[in-house]
């Protein structure tokens, strides 16, 4: 084919936002003269390869929005430091059947054993899937939320947290809620029951969820919404990351003697 034609769907690409084929035409061309491909097979693995790039691009862009604070997948998530019935659990969750029925997952223990490493798996498989999800510290949140009460944005403010598909609260426990951001926090988590589901990690069992609200009644309020259809689960163990500290270590340490 003439560079001029190339050149031609190179224009044409650009003008329709094609972008795989307007970046990748002469290579794709050379590749398809060497294949033998016909006129038609050509065509359709063309257009294979921009839909693909598409949905991979749309991937990216959701988990960009997202705003995880780091990159993790059931792929690479490990689960060979928790419990086998723990490990069940993680599989089941991976099936994100959970949402169906915008049922809630809860997960519960001490710091370093994966609970938000997971929780990210599991907004990316969401995102993977054209899914909506958000992802925020609840110290984060508790600023945001002052900060739409200050502004008098709080309906706004609601109606973006209703439009996910996923939200996922992390780490609550480690900052508390005053009375009002705590009264936000419910009509948020009301917002959202039955329509959506959340998936919130947590240092604290919920018998100690008072530590974080000021107001017992409204304490057992939450606990109620949070915990209706939820699968809680307890990942409590040998943190991963004193492991991987300690195998580390024990690198180091052989070195160090084979080098005596």
């Amino acid at each position: 084919m003439p560079a001029s034609a190339a050149d031609s769907i190179r224009a044409h690409a650009n003008e329709l936002k094609f972008s795989y084929i307007r970046d990748n035409i002469d290579g794709f061309l050379v590749e398809a003269h060497t294949m033998d491909w016909t006129a038609d097979e050509a065509i359709a693995e063309l257009f294979d390869r921009e839909c693909e790039a598409r949905r991979a691009n749309a991937i990216r862009r959701k988990r960009r929005l997202a705003r995880f604070p780091y990159q993790m997948d059931f792929a690479s998530f490990s689960t060979g430091h928790l419990p086998p019935h723990v490990a069940a659990e993680v599989r089941r969750l991976s099936t994100l059947d959970f949402m169906d029925s915008a049922g809630n997952v809860i997960l519960v223990g001490n710091p370093g054993v994966g609970k938000t490493a997971l929780a990210v798996a599991i907004g990316s498989r969401v995102c993977d899937g054209n899914g909506r999800v958000l992802f925020v510290n609840v110290s984060d949140l508790v600023i945001q939320i002052k900060e739409a009460m200050s502004l008098n944005e709080i309906t706004r403010y609601k109606k973006s947290f209703e439009r996910y598909d996923l939200v996922i609260l992390d780490d609550l426990g480690y900052c508390s809620f005053n009375k009002e951001c705590g009264e936000v926090l419910f009509n948020l988590i009301s917002s959202r029951n039955q329509k959506g589901s959340m998936v919130i990690t947590t240092n604290l069992t919920f018998d100690k969820w008072n530590e974080v609200f000021d107001d017992p009644v409204l304490t057992g309020a939450i606990v109620d919404r949070v915990a209706h259809k939820a699968h809680i689960v307890d990942m409590t163990g040998e943190s991963y990351r004193v492991l991987e500290t300690e195998e580390w270590m024990k690198g180091v340490t052989e070195a160090t003697s084979v080098k005596d």
